[in-house]
C-alpha cells in the first residue's frame, strides 16, 4: 500500500491527480525526462545547474568524484520528485483533496470520487 496525495482539478471534467509519496526511480534514473514529462520546469533547471556543477567537478576533482556527485544528485531528485509534482499541481490551481492509502493511483483516485457516508 502506498500513500497518495490527491488533487482535484479546477476543471470538473478532469480526473483527480494522484501523487505517490515515495521515492521515484524514474526521477532518479532519468531526471530531465521525468521533469519534461511532468512539466517540472524548476526541476529541469536544477538538473541543468547540477549537471554543469558535476562537469566542472569532474574537470577539477576527477571523474570518480563527478560520478559520486551525480549519484548523489540523482538520489536527491528521486526523493524530491513527489514534492515537486505536488507544487506543480498547486501552481496549476489544483486543490488538495487529501491523502489516501491505495495499491495504485487509480484506486486512490476512485476513493476521492466516492461520496463520503
Amino acid at each position: 500500500m502506498t500513500l497518495f496525495a490527491l488533487y482535484r482539478s479546477p476543471n470538473a471534467t478532469v480526473l483527480p491527480a494522484a501523487v505517490a509519496e515515495r521515492f521515484s526511480w524514474f526521477a532518479a534514473l532519468l531526471p530531465p525526462v521525468h521533469a519534461l514529462v511532468h512539466r517540472l520546469w524548476d526541476q529541469l533547471g536544477l538538473f541543468v545547474i547540477s549537471a554543469g556543477f558535476v562537469v566542472l567537478a569532474g574537470r577539477f576533482l576527477g571523474s570518480e568524484t563527478a560520478f559520486w556527485l551525480y549519484l548523489l544528485f540523482a538520489i536527491a531528485f528521486g526523493v524530491a520528485a513527489p514534492g515537486a509534482r505536488r507544487r506543480a499541481l498547486e501552481r496549476r490551481k489544483f486543490k488538495q483533496a487529501g491523502h489516501r492509502f491505495a495499491s495504485d493511483a487509480d484506486l486512490a483516485r476512485l476513493a476521492v470520487l466516492e461520496p463520503r457516508s
